[in-house]
């Protein structure tokens, strides 16, 4: 490892994760113009954020720092794949890996692997679901969209809040953090769908501290010190294939989680390729 990133990741180990990200939280959502304007500008021209495809393209019009990081897109500036059996992508971002879930063990990177039930909260009636299944992990970076959608028709079943730590999700804490997504704190939303049962889950980070959904609202803040869970079989909440399931208030990471031969990525998908929200990144088999 170099110097450089053993420095990074120590620094992670040290600093206040929580209360950083708790002031982020309200940096981001402050309304003063005048900071805004030096904000905003800067950060559209350093991470060259396209605006052509914002429904408000207009910077100066924003409230807040929050508000125009969860910007929506126009209609048409994406399309969602329309074949019954694709999965589209829920969000624009990096697949950082995917593939076969070994069991209980899901690929890191390169010398890294953690346990599909500790993701699921140490609940091992999950992990028998998508032992041997397929995972898919898309990393969000600055610059792209940061709603998230549905990759399928599903029915929600169950949201489940586990509390841990907020280290960065970047390649280079990625490629070096032991069983990183199984630690960060996440929203892990579980789905009844065409394809069998789906996960997707939400992870944090560091400066994103904040998960909402469309159906719950701001997950965290406030982050419990217990797991909590929530149960909805006798409340109808089905979604469509594109629909918007959530937002990060910063950016993230989204590991998608399948059951064994249920369904396949497509074979031109591989680690580090961009993927676009509604492309086509899996058939249903």
């Amino acid at each position: 490892m170099k110097l450089s990133a053993r420095l990074f990741i120590a620094l992670q180990h040290m600093i206040p994760q929580h209360l950083l990200s708790k002031m982020m939280w309200k940096l981001t959502r402050c309304e003063y113009k005048w900071l805004l304007k030096l904000i905003l500008p800067f950060f559209i021209r350093q991470f060259k954020v396209n605006m052509e495809e914002a429904k408000n393209s207009d910077w100066k019009s924003y409230s807040s720092f929050n508000t125009f990081f969860t910007r929506e897109l126009k209609e048409e500036a994406r399309e969602i794949c329309s074949d019954k059996k694709s999965i589209a992508s829920p969000v624009d971002g990096a697949v950082s890996q995917l593939g076969e879930i070994n069991d209980d063990l899901i690929f890191q990177a390169k010398g890294h692997a953690y346990s599909l039930t500790q993701l699921l909260g140490d609940r091992e009636d999950l992990g028998k679901k998508f032992k041997k299944g397929e995972f898919n992990t898309i990393y969000l970076s600055p610059k792209d969209y940061h709603r998230i959608h549905m990759p399928i028709d599903g029915t929600l079943k169950e949201m489940i809040h586990v509390p841990g730590e907020l280290f960065s999700v970047n390649p280079t804490t990625v490629e070096n953090v032991p069983a990183l997504f199984a630690r960060n704190e996440r929203v892990i939303c579980l789905f009844d769908t065409d394809a069998g049962p789906m996960a997707m889950i939400l992870v944090g980070a560091i400066f994103v501290g904040s998960i909402e959904t469309v159906w719950h609202g701001e997950v965290t803040p406030p982050t419990a010190k217990e797991i909590r869970n929530w149960l909805y079989e006798d409340e109808e909440k089905s979604f469509i294939k594109g629909e918007e399931m959530g937002r990060f208030n910063m950016g993230s990471t989204v590991i998608l989680l399948h059951a064994k031969n249920k369904m396949k990525w497509t074979n031109e998908l591989k680690a580090e390729d961009a993927v676009r929200l509604g492309e086509v990144i899996g058939m249903i088999k």
